[in-house]
């Protein structure tokens, strides 16, 4: 096992290897989101351990860092757009792996869109991110979707399988993606992948026992974790949401 890979593993819980994320970083793409107006006090629900890592955009990492509890491993994100860009998807740069570790990232992340026309660009930030940050021996977290102008079913199984085994010939030590509903297909997708995938929430479901069920099948599948935000801190009760996710993910309530 090499420095990074015990670093990446360490990111995961010892007991069930899968790992639970809360992404807090909406406020770039969608200003003032709904359910994200009291960051530390989202913070505070991880303080029980049942939260392996937070992803924070730098600004609120510099600022809240005393709010992530010590057991809690920190990932900055490092890209961004916005709602209003045309187009939306078009993600580019907004942090270094060098401001990341100087804020105290234990993992860098970044957002890669497949299927637009820029994604070129997104591919070529993927590509120097983990060469950087694997110089610093600091781990990379890429989240992969379609999105753009040629994409008609964004949850393709195809498509989720080429996220998938893009994120993996491309170095991330970590891969999200969503769900494709094809269990079969993202199996095989997840299997073969030189790294552990992940399951992202994307919009906050109307249903959230049906939300929950795709977690259980993509666990099934061979997924080793979550990344899901909205759908625990726009949730009536996000206290309960978050539970029940950890307990789906892991099979306890309580790390």
């Amino acid at each position: 096992m090499t420095p990074l890979e015990r670093k990446t593993r360490r990111l995961f819980h010892p007991e069930s290897n899968r790992i639970v994320m809360l992404p807090l970083d909406h406020g770039i793409s969608d200003g003032m989101v709904e359910g994200l107006d009291d960051v530390p006090t989202l913070l505070n629900l991880v303080s029980t351990n049942s939260v392996q890592a937070v992803v924070l955009n730098k600004g609120t990492a510099r600022r809240r860092i005393a709010d992530v509890p010590m057991s809690t491993h920190l990932g900055i994100q490092l890209s961004g757009s916005t709602k209003h860009g045309l187009p939306p998807y078009a993600k580019t740069l907004v942090c270094t792996i060098h401001e990341a570790a100087r804020l105290g990232a234990d993992f860098v992340s970044l957002h890669i869109n497949i299927g637009n026309d820029f994604e070129d660009r997104m591919l070529t930030d993927l590509g120097q991110v983990t060469d950087d940050a694997h110089l610093l021996g600091i781990p990379v977290l890429a989240v992969i979707q379609p999105e753009g102008g040629q994409i008609v079913d964004k949850l393709d199984r195809i498509l989720i399988g080429h996220c998938i085994r893009l994120g993996s010939e491309l170095g991330a030590d970590i891969i999200g993606v969503p769900y494709s509903g094809d269990s079969k297909t993202f199996s095989a997708a997840v299997s073969t992948s030189n790294s552990p995938v992940v399951l992202t929430g994307g919009p906050s479901r109307p249903l959230f026992d049906d939300f929950c069920e795709l977690i259980t099948e993509a666990m099934d599948c061979g997924a080793s974790g979550v990344c899901i935000g909205r759908n625990i801190f726009q949730n009536p009760e996000p206290i309960a949401a978050l539970d029940r996710i950890v307990g789906l993910v892991h099979g306890f309530t309580k790390a």
